[in-house]
């Protein structure tokens, strides 16, 4: 270990280096400067190589011998420890300098309102304040917010600290939602009215939307799409009787908003408080549990479309836009839902009905 530790154009001098200078100074040898001073040759070398700190007593010998003051060396060691938090600051930093530059920052000055940065080091102070971390590598751990199918690697690490990068501003936002206590009957109550919603404009629905979530007890949260957060929505509980949902609005196709609202219904009444459910486009991102994600799927598909209504449809790659029309008028349902389904599945091509898959656009902007 160095009495000097230099990083950029910080420097550390431990007060090991200047009683160095002192025993050449002196034209003495160390063990000749151990016994004046009243300590051990080890505690003297220990000292000068910056292995050993000042302590009172060392203090008190140094300040009689050399005819300074105690307080003297207390401060050269105080500042050696404080240089040294600046060193281990800086290189903390600039270890994470890379993960910052792979967050896209304009999304959170844009949508929280997080100040403009005018450096990479700027940055990351206020995405970790905003995360609230001490490092935005802990945003890679195992076991931070999400467990993934595989463990965060260079390959997939730009997924990883966005996806969690865009559940814990779900999670952040949500804090100002005012809810109920969770209640899953009033839920399964509301979900006729909230299947109904289909037929109408998002600025019509949105509002009625976040009231009945509310009245449920859970904080529903619509958010811009993080770029290579690769995160459609989530479920956290973040209490036993307060739950957030989460959805983006990346291509919000009405049949895709849709189904992802309720399936993560499902997942909210699923009731798995200790697990973080998202949807996602990533392979090694979806959830681990695959049985709670194939229940989840199987119930928006039935809710939104019946099995008996279905059957009745009998669709084939001949049903036409005008039957998709009426069937989806007489289930109370928006036909670009139906179309979506009959895609999905195969049953007509991904360029078929496209006049019947409305668009949602949604202007999301939320301040910290």
């Amino acid at each position: 270990m160095s009495n000097v530790n230099e990083y950029k154009d910080i420097v550390a001098y431990h007060p090991g280096y200047y009683i160095a200078d002192i025993i050449e100074d002196m034209e003495i040898s160390q063990a000749e400067f151990a016994t004046r001073m009243g300590t051990t040759a080890k505690t003297l070398s220990q000292l000068i190589n910056g292995q050993a700190n000042i302590s009172n007593d060392l203090a008190k010998k140094l300040s009689a011998m050399l005819g300074t003051s105690v307080e003297v060396w207390q401060n050269l060691q105080n500042t050696y420890d404080r240089k040294l938090i600046e060193i281990q600051q800086a290189k903390d930093v600039d270890a994470q300098a890379e993960l910052a530059k792979k967050i896209d920052y304009k999304y959170f000055v844009d949508v929280i309102g997080l100040p403009i940065a005018r450096s990479i080091n700027e940055k990351v102070a206020n995405l970790c304040k905003y995360f609230k971390v001490a490092d935005l590598r802990i945003m890679l751990q195992p076991d931070f917010l999400v467990n993934f199918r595989s463990s965060a690697s260079c390959n997939n690490e730009k997924n990883i600290i966005n996806s969690r990068a865009w559940i814990q501003t779900a999670i952040n936002i949500s804090k100002s939602i005012e809810t109920k206590p969770y209640n899953a009957e009033r839920l399964k109550g509301y979900l006729p009215e909230l299947r109904g919603m289909t037929v109408k404009k998002p600025e019509e629905f949105l509002p009625r939307m976040r009231e009945i979530f509310a009245e449920c007890g859970v904080a529903f949260v619509l958010l811009p799409h993080l770029k290579n957060s690769g995160v459609n929505g989530a479920v956290k509980w973040v209490s036993e009787d307060r739950v957030v949902l989460a959805m983006n609005n990346r291509g919000l196709d009405a049949d895709k908003f849709w189904f992802s609202l309720f399936h993560e219904i499902k997942h909210v009444l699923q009731q798995k408080i200790k697990t973080v459910f998202i949807s996602s486009t990533v392979e090694e991102m979806k959830d681990i549990n695959d049985k709670l994600e194939i229940e989840a799927d199987k119930f928006a598909m039935n809710y939104l479309i019946p099995p008996a209504d279905y059957k009745r449809l009998a669709p084939t790659k001949y049903t036409s836009d005008d039957e998709i029309v009426e069937f989806a008028k007489s289930i109370g349902i928006h036909p670009g839902i139906v179309a979506g389904r009959l895609q999905h599945e195969g049953i007509i091509a991904q360029n078929r009905c496209s006049k019947l898959k409305e668009k949602y656009v949604i202007e999301i902007k939320h301040i910290a």
